[in-house]
């Protein structure tokens, strides 16, 4: 039986998610923003948390585990490099690792950049990734004590997954993400076709979480970095495809 996903809203802009196995009744959550919301997300679906995925520290993505754990007994798993950070984890994982959430199974993949310690996690059965804050549609993390080089060997390895495969990040920065990617690409018509089905999501209350890694290639500008009219739109007409990346996010920290 295919894994059940549900999304939501925690914290402003944080996305939750909870992923489940119908055949054992696991069920992990996706970081902990904050423990309410996920608590009435497992009310509203009916499942049983056993298992709490943490992909980086930083603060909106803990900050509810203790809290989760203290209410329903859940095993924290958090990165190996984010123990100091997340003490109170049950496993700590590492690039290589195999996580099982009952029958499903995730394969744990560093993707440092927005920090030195970041995970994904790759249920490759499932066509889905958990990429945190790597990776948002239109978009990509910033970067904070993890370097450019860092990031972009992030996004080149999940860009490099089946366009088919389904993206969940951990905040909905989609509309802003549009506007810079507007900006840097003008011209491209499947991002402003993109954007406009960003904007109809929004007004109906909905967000695009999941984007898919094809959806990612065609429209958002991280990913597009190779692309003469990218190199362009930062004055960066011959460069390497990394340096051209690494010009459009100064460009986004400043937009």
């Amino acid at each position: 039986m295919p894994a059940q996903i549900h999304v939501f809203r925690c914290l402003s802009d944080n996305i939750g998610a909870l992923v489940h196995d119908p055949k054992t009744g696991a069920c992990a959550a996706i970081d902990a923003p904050e423990d309410a919301p996920i608590l009435a997300a497992l009310e509203q679906t009916g499942w049983r948390l056993t298992d709490l995925l943490i992909t980086h520290r930083h603060f909106d993505h803990v900050q509810g585990a203790a809290g989760l754990k203290a209410k329903t007994g859940c095993r924290i798993l958090a990165p190996l490099k984010a123990r100091e950070a997340v003490p109170d984890a049950d496993v700590y994982v590492q690039e290589g690792d195999i996580v099982s959430v009952g029958d499903l199974k995730a394969k744990v993949w560093e993707t440092p950049g927005h920090c030195s310690d970041h995970v994904s996690y790759w249920f490759e059965a499932e066509r889905a990734a958990f990429v945190g804050d790597t990776l948002f549609t239109l978009g990509c993390g910033r970067v904070l004590d993890g370097s450019y080089s860092d990031l972009w060997s992030s996004l080149q390895r999940l860009a490099a997954l089946p366009d088919d495969v389904r993206i969940y990040c951990g905040h909905d920065y989609t509309l802003s993400n549009g506007k810079f990617a507007l900006a840097a690409d003008p011209d491209n018509a499947a991002l402003r076709a993109r954007v406009a089905e960003a904007e109809a999501a929004a007004k109906e209350g909905r967000f695009l979480v999941p984007t898919t890694i094809g959806e990612e290639k065609a429209a958002n500008p991280f990913l597009r970095a190779g692309e003469p009219a990218l190199a362009k739109s930062v004055q960066c007409e011959g460069a390497d495809a990394f340096s051209v990346f690494q010009a459009l996010r100064e460009w986004k920290n400043r937009f």
